[in-house]
């Protein structure tokens, strides 16, 4: 299909884009890699009247250490997410997950604050930057504000980003020495998950203890969500198969997952309780 008329405007710099954002009003849409609005906008599933490309604003793109954060332009793209050295090192479960994203086109195209700005809870990246704590950074006509993961996915496909301003950063606590996994379930290579995992543990000095587990759940709900009932039962439990089985099977609880073509709310849950337990045994090591 064609998709309805529109304009098009196409910035130079962030501060030119929020101009824009604010003179369009909330009729405007915002243009990143466009892998998951340009289908959208085909289907005539959303008829915004104007588009702003970001394909210029070279500054949202890149990834830099800043002390104790890792920060990554919004328009960074899911390849260089991949490739980056600095995400290797200190938030290798983001690295991991987007090399599952799509296939090599998607992945070179799309952008990780575009991922996260579109809000599919059967997305790949939202869950895993909830389970990492990430803080988004945003830009509108007031200035700039930090939302953290937690308070910024708020439903489905909507985000707490007001219709003038910018997803320009994305900043995430290093988390060097996690032991980390992400693990999805898919009908086919390059589908959506019907259900993923994402899953980082931190271990006392000794290895014996989970000290700290973070587990972000794909697709069980309306927006990305934590398994905070399996992630408290693992706080100071032991490093083991058994602690972790036990604890895995908490991880569908408080989730509220879809019935689609796809698979039963049921089979969902069951999937998660699978998969959770897979991904902490990889993280931990105890496989």
């Amino acid at each position: 299909m064609i998709p309805a008329k529109f304009d098009y405007a196409r910035p130079q710099s962030a501060d030119e884009a929020v101009r824009v954002l604010a003179e369009a009003g909330p009729e405007a849409k915002v243009l990143a890699g466009g892998q998951s609005l340009l289908p959208i906008l085909r289907l005539r599933l959303s008829f915004p009247e104007l588009l702003v490309d970001l394909g210029a604003v070279d500054a949202l793109r890149g990834v830099r250490q800043e002390r104790h954060d890792l920060v990554i332009g919004a328009m960074t793209s899911h390849h260089d997410v991949v490739e980056d050295p600095l995400v290797r090192l200190h938030a290798g479960l983001l690295a991991r997950a987007a090399a599952t994203v799509a296939d090599p086109a998607v992945r070179h195209r799309g952008t990780l604050g575009g991922s996260l700005a579109h809000a599919d809870p059967a997305g790949d990246l939202p869950a895993v930057c909830l389970a990492l704590e990430a803080t988004m950074v945003a830009l509108g006509p007031q200035g700039w504000r930090t939302i953290p993961a937690s308070e910024f996915f708020v439903d489905y496909l909507q985000t707490a980003l007001r219709p003038d301003e910018l997803l320009t950063e994305i900043r995430l606590p290093l988390t060097d020495g996690w032991g980390f996994h992400y693990e999805k379930f898919q009908r086919v290579a390059q589908a959506w998950a019907i259900v993923g995992v994402a899953a980082a543990v931190r271990l006392t000095p000794d290895g014996g203890t989970i000290a700290e587990a973070r587990v972000g759940l794909v697709n069980m709900g309306a927006r990305p969500m934590r398994a905070h009932l399996t992630e408290t039962a693992l706080a100071g439990a032991a490093a083991t198969e058994e602690a972790i089985g036990r604890a895995s099977t908490l991880a569908a609880e408080d989730t509220h997952p879809p019935t689609d073509l796809s698979g039963s709310a049921e089979y969902r849950e069951h999937l998660a309780r699978v998969l959770t337990r897979r991904a902490l045994l990889a993280a931990t090591g105890a496989a």
